[in-house]
């Protein structure tokens, strides 16, 4: 049991270890970087050619990078494949960059084991009991009542009805 731990510990720590190299490696700075630097307000500082901000290490928007950090922190076996609100705290909790939360709820939505294995928690729906064919016009009526709505010229509701 402890080996396991130990490997799994090692591969999270050198899957950092590349996504930090992977980060030095690439020399574009964005905008907010550049200004954030200049401020030099002890909140945002570079470090080996690292960008951290608020003590957390600054993702530049490269695709490879973010992705490699999504699947680090979803889809290994330690993790357990969790939600947008748990991936969120546990990425929030050494990097940051813009868009982040818009980012996650991607990656969940377009992984499909998450998908496949979704729990349902609606009820499932009824039987349909279609109406007869009627023989004329006004033989048989129905009538849907939609509402409450949101008010609109004093109305918050809608009647539909079908002969």
């Amino acid at each position: 049991m402890t080996a396991d731990i130990t490997i799994i510990g090692r591969k999270m720590i050198m899957d950092e270890c590349n996504i930090i190299k992977e980060i030095r490696r690439n020399n574009t700075r964005e905008k907010e970087v550049t200004q954030a630097l200049k401020k030099e307000d002890g909140l945002t500082w570079e470090e080996n050619r690292v960008v951290y901000m608020e003590e957390k290490i600054y993702v530049l928007n490269n695709k490879k990078i973010r992705e490699e950090i999504l699947k680090g922190n979803h889809n290994s076996v330690d993790m357990g494949h969790p939600g947008q609100q748990r991936m969120l705290e546990l990425i929030k909790r050494n990097y940051r960059w813009p868009g982040i939360k818009e980012d996650i709820k991607k990656y969940i939505q377009e992984y499909f084991k998450c998908q496949q294995n979704k729990v349902q928690y609606q009820k499932k729906a009824g039987e349909l009991h279609p109406l007869e064919i009627p023989q004329g016009p006004w033989q048989e009526i129905s009538i849907d009542i939609i509402g409450p709505l949101s008010k609109s010229n004093e109305i918050d509701v809608i009647v539909v009805i079908v002969d």
